[in-house]
């Protein structure tokens, strides 16, 4: 089915993070191995890509491995591993084209050593790019996030009765990452699953039973336009004039 003709709403979300979910299911359904799966989501993730700059999304997050991932079994693991290692190479041309800016958040330390290095690769490569900010979520965990913080502050010595959510924010992964407007999940799951637990006090969700490997611009589009018609109140109450 083609897309229909797009018209953005004036009022586009500036971060948008996504859980990108229902690999394994989209693969399941065809008979296949759950890793057919991963790899047709990462033909979502290019089109998601290309579409956010193309609206105007200054930052997207995407959740590309969580840190309860590491339950899964191994030889999932290490399947995802391997795709992760060679995508960070092969994708780093598209991204340049497109002037995307890779970022990371996570316990980075614990990815192996090629993934690890292939990932800093393609973060020093592309730190010249204006466009897009894309941030991969990976080996990560909103409540380690929020351990990881506290150990921060805690050798840096701060003054705990002086401790604000802003001055907390400063010792997150990457503080210079603005907090999520909409956060979007798919595969009809409605839960966070530990991300971005700290910077989604006031983020919009949005929820679609579409699996990840079907989701695409169009998808995108609806989720945006959704948003567009919230009220975002941040705890106050709205005033009409």
């Amino acid at each position: 089915m083609k897309n229909k003709e797009i018209k953005l709403p004036e009022n586009i979300p500036v971060h948008v993070a996504v859980i990108m979910d229902g690999n394994g299911r989209w693969a399941k359904k065809r008979g296949l191995p759950r890793v057919f799966g991963h790899k047709k989501g990462v033909d979502s993730v290019r089109n998601i890509i290309r579409a956010s700059a193309e609206f105007g999304i200054k930052y997207m997050t995407l959740y590309v491995f969580s840190s309860e991932n590491w339950q899964r079994p191994e030889n999932e693991v290490k399947q995802l591993m391997k795709l992760l290692e060679e995508l960070l190479i092969k994708e780093e041309p598209e991204l340049n084209k497109n002037n995307v800016r890779v970022r990371a958040i996570g316990q980075i330390e614990r990815l192996p050593d090629k993934v690890r290095e292939n990932l800093n690769y393609m973060i020093d490569k592309t730190k010249d790019n204006t466009g897009l900010v894309l941030i991969l979520a990976i080996s990560y965990g909103g409540r380690n996030e929020i351990i990881d913080a506290i150990k921060k502050i805690g050798k840096a010595k701060r003054n705990l009765d002086e401790l604000t959510s802003e001055e907390f924010s400063k010792y997150l992964y990457d503080p210079t990452i603005p907090d999520p407007d909409l956060m979007i999940r798919t595969a009809g799951e409605k839960r966070i699953s530990n991300y971005l637990l700290w910077q989604s006090a006031y983020t919009e969700f949005y929820f679609t039973n579409v699996l990840w490997p079907d989701f695409g611009k169009q998808e995108l589009f609806t989720a945006i336009e959704d948003y567009s018609k919230r009220k975002r109140r941040y705890g106050r109450v709205l005033v009409i004039e």
